[in-house]
């Protein structure tokens, strides 16, 4: 017998049971990783927790995943085939706010998915495979996702699910590609009152450097955006600074229109370190981060399962970020939905949604992903003709 929702009604039964019984134990883990923030690439405590879960439960775990110490992945293979169903788990979290973007949320809700997805697989056949992706807010060496597109880790996945905590329950938006990078001007010091006229200013550059990034604005894309600050503006204010960095993004919608504005930033540093005789340098910290393509019909599939177990979605627009899970969706079809934690004013990044994220609602959101992601690879798996699709779509969205 099956439902209305395409999958047998015992494997809903036997999904939901199994994160029944195990809910306590999952939300423990997720306060416990919220209790314990860590920043991107640091995240010890976070992926021992998640990846032991996982090899309790019966996976084969790798760690230490393409130079990101904290990352892991986790398989487990059915004996009959089918396809291979992909659970990204986010683990970081924020300076100074701590999982202000409920990470601890994201990556135990997808091992709770995987767990009970291993429940029916023997049955309807498959892979499962829960990828821990660290740093996803970045930083040095941060948003390991693109470190793994890079590398080729996504490339015999089918499809690829995760679910994020917000303000209201939503499908997948648009995001914005971003580049991080430093910025870095060297001078000559010299004695700012008896020998100035010796010395090369690196804080002159910088200032012009922002000026030029300030005009530069008028002339740019609506969606596209600059900002950053200065890390290191000079020693001394009499000495004529031979050295200041700076940290900036750039965000686009797309990779394309983002090269471009990159480029004229950097040219702006160019210009900048010249007027003044000195040097620059322009180096990226952390991956770029690709736009997210948007796949209709696994939005739909995530929109019908949500309903399934009682999840209202709602349909406004909700703005523009970044995530490198948009370097994923360009390799395979994929999903960054929303669910509700708080109230409808709540905003990520702030002391408010830090609170959340450990919340009863919170709680209730960790549940309901797993419960959604979960029956959505039911389906996905013991239906090749909605999954082959969703993959046609992607196809032609990739171009």
């Amino acid at each position: 017998m099956t439902t209305k929702y395409n999958i047998a009604a015992e494997h809903t039964q036997q999904i939901t049971d199994f994160i029944t019984a195990h809910q306590e134990e999952i939300i423990n883990i997720s306060h416990a990783i919220h209790a314990r923030p860590e920043l991107g690439n640091e995240e010890f405590f976070a992926q021992q927790e998640l990846s032991e879960l996982l090899e309790k439960g019966g996976f084969n775990v790798v760690r230490d995943i393409a130079g990101h110490h904290t990352g892991f992945i986790a398989t487990y293979e059915a004996e009959k085939e089918g396809p291979v169903i992909a659970f990204l788990a986010e683990y970081d979290a924020l300076p100074d706010l701590g999982h202000a973007c409920g990470h601890n949320i994201i990556g135990t809700s997808s091992v709770l998915a995987a767990l009970s997805l291993k429940t029916v697989i023997d049955d309807i056949g498959g892979v499962i495979k829960v990828f821990g992706t660290p740093a996803e807010e970045g930083g040095v060496n941060g948003s390991a996702k693109a470190t793994y597109v890079k590398a080729g880790l996504f490339d015999d996945c089918d499809v690829a699910l995760m679910v994020h905590p917000g303000h209201e329950s939503y499908r997948t938006v648009p995001t914005l590609a971003v580049d991080v990078f430093e910025v870095e001007f060297f001078g000559k010091s010299a004695h700012a009152s008896e020998n100035a006229f010796n010395g090369v200013n690196a804080l002159d550059m910088m200032i012009s450097f922002f000026n030029g990034v300030a005009q530069l604005r008028q002339h740019i894309k609506p969606k596209d955006k600059v900002h950053g600050i200065i890390l290191n503006g000079g020693a001394s204010a009499n000495i004529v600074p031979d050295y200041t960095k700076a940290r900036f993004y750039t965000r686009a919608l797309s990779r394309r229109d983002l090269d471009v504005l990159t480029q004229k930033v950097e040219r702006i540093a160019a210009g900048a370190a010249d007027m003044a005789g000195g040097q620059y340098r322009l180096k990226p910290i952390q991956n770029g981060v690709d736009e997210f393509i948007l796949n209709d019909r696994l939005d739909d599939l995530f929109e019908r399962h949500a309903a399934l177990h009682g999840e209202v979605i709602q349909h406004d627009d909700f703005g523009f970020g970044s995530t490198d899970t948009g370097n994923v969706s360009h390799v395979i079809p994929t999903i960054h939905p929303h669910l509700k934690i708080g109230p409808s004013t709540l905003i990520g990044h702030t002391y408010e949604f830090e609170q959340a994220a450990a919340s009863a609602e919170g709680d209730r959101a960790l549940l309901q992903g797993a419960r959604i992601m979960a029956t959505m690879a039911v389906e996905l798996i013991t239906q090749p003709a909605v999954l082959e699709e969703i993959k046609q779509l992607h196809q032609r969205l990739k171009g």
